[in-house]
């Protein structure tokens, strides 16, 4: 049997809280999903001026790093021709994100969930999502 830890629908509103904050702080709306440890959806935002496309992609970004249990931008570093992570994007149906954006949710060392964000940069969505990070993770000391 086992005990699985999930992100509830309260924590990832905090999740979701944070990062709004940092993007609404950097002038750009976004696309953010939070998703369980296994990379279904829990709770998702599209401010208003979010790219329709980034619905998909933050999905896509919250699903790498919850399921694959790390951040998009870890697979972005490996995933160049000649590397034996090269095609990791072409797989789980093409569901694997290398764009910088998504982060595993860690709670004592284990994946508990995930936050994707798009609309911006790749900088600026990494930025958001870990803001939403810090917003979680001050809520749980």
């Amino acid at each position: 049997m086992l005990t699985i830890n999930r992100l509830s629908h309260d924590d990832a509103k905090i999740l979701l809280d944070g990062a709004r904050q940092k993007s609404v702080e950097i002038g750009v709306p976004m696309c953010i999903s939070v998703v369980d440890e296994s990379g279904n959806l829990i709770a998702f935002e599209r401010m208003d001026g979010g790219k329709i496309t980034s619905i998909t992609i933050s999905n896509d970004k919250a699903f790498t790093a919850a399921a694959a249990r790390k951040a998009t931008h870890d697979y972005n570093a490996v995933c160049i021709p000649g590397n034996l992570a090269f095609g990791i994007h072409t797989e789980v149906g093409g569901r694997i994100s290398t764009v910088g954006g998504g982060m595993p949710v860690v709670v004592a060392g284990e994946v508990v969930g995930g936050i994707g964000l798009s609309s911006g940069t790749p900088k600026q969505d990494m930025e958001c999502a870990e803001a939403g990070l810090q917003n979680f993770y001050k809520t749980i000391v």
